[in-house]
Protein backbone atom coordinates (compact mmCIF):
# COMPACT_ATOMS: atom_id res chain seq x y z
CA UNK A 1 0.00 0.00 0.00
CA UNK A 2 1.50 3.31 -1.09
CA UNK A 3 1.96 6.00 1.51
CA UNK A 4 0.70 9.49 0.73
CA UNK A 5 2.24 12.62 2.11
CA UNK A 6 0.15 14.85 4.40
CA UNK A 7 0.04 17.54 1.69
CA UNK A 8 -1.23 15.05 -0.91
CA UNK A 9 -3.81 13.80 1.57
CA UNK A 10 -5.11 17.34 2.10
CA UNK A 11 -5.34 17.84 -1.69
CA UNK A 12 -7.30 14.61 -2.06
CA UNK A 13 -9.68 15.62 0.72
CA UNK A 14 -10.26 19.01 -0.92
CA UNK A 15 -10.91 17.34 -4.29
CA UNK A 16 -13.45 14.97 -2.74
CA UNK A 17 -15.10 17.82 -0.81
CA UNK A 18 -15.70 19.70 -4.07
CA UNK A 19 -17.73 16.71 -5.34
CA UNK A 20 -20.29 16.98 -2.52
CA UNK A 21 -23.75 18.10 -3.64
CA UNK A 22 -25.45 19.76 -0.69
CA UNK A 23 -29.26 19.68 -0.47
CA UNK A 24 -31.17 22.88 -1.07
CA UNK A 25 -33.04 24.65 1.73
CA UNK A 26 -36.35 23.34 0.32
CA UNK A 27 -35.07 19.73 0.22
CA UNK A 28 -33.86 19.99 3.81
CA UNK A 29 -37.20 21.37 5.02
CA UNK A 30 -39.18 18.73 3.10
CA UNK A 31 -37.00 15.95 4.53
CA UNK A 32 -37.47 17.32 8.05
CA UNK A 33 -41.25 17.48 7.59
CA UNK A 34 -41.31 13.89 6.30
CA UNK A 35 -39.27 12.73 9.30
CA UNK A 36 -41.72 14.42 11.68
CA UNK A 37 -44.74 12.88 9.88
CA UNK A 38 -43.24 9.38 9.88
CA UNK A 39 -42.22 9.69 13.54
CA UNK A 40 -45.77 10.70 14.48
CA UNK A 41 -47.32 7.86 12.47
CA UNK A 42 -44.97 5.30 14.02
CA UNK A 43 -45.60 6.70 17.51
CA UNK A 44 -49.37 6.35 17.08
CA UNK A 45 -48.92 2.84 15.63
CA UNK A 46 -46.79 1.66 18.55
CA UNK A 47 -49.15 3.22 21.11
CA UNK A 48 -51.97 1.25 19.47
CA UNK A 49 -50.01 -2.01 19.51
CA UNK A 50 -48.98 -1.42 23.13
CA UNK A 51 -52.59 -0.75 24.14
CA UNK A 52 -53.74 -3.91 22.34
CA UNK A 53 -51.14 -6.07 24.12
CA UNK A 54 -52.01 -4.39 27.43
CA UNK A 55 -55.68 -5.29 26.96
CA UNK A 56 -54.80 -8.88 26.06
CA UNK A 57 -52.52 -9.30 29.09
CA UNK A 58 -55.08 -7.74 31.43
CA UNK A 59 -57.78 -10.05 30.04
CA UNK A 60 -55.58 -13.11 30.54
CA UNK A 61 -54.70 -12.00 34.06
CA UNK A 62 -58.38 -11.50 34.90
CA UNK A 63 -59.04 -15.12 33.88
CA UNK A 64 -56.42 -16.30 36.38
CA UNK A 65 -58.19 -14.70 39.35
Amino acid sequence: MAKTSPLEFVRQVQAETRKIVWPTRRETIMTGVMVMIMTTILGVFFIGIDSLFDAIVNFLLSLAK
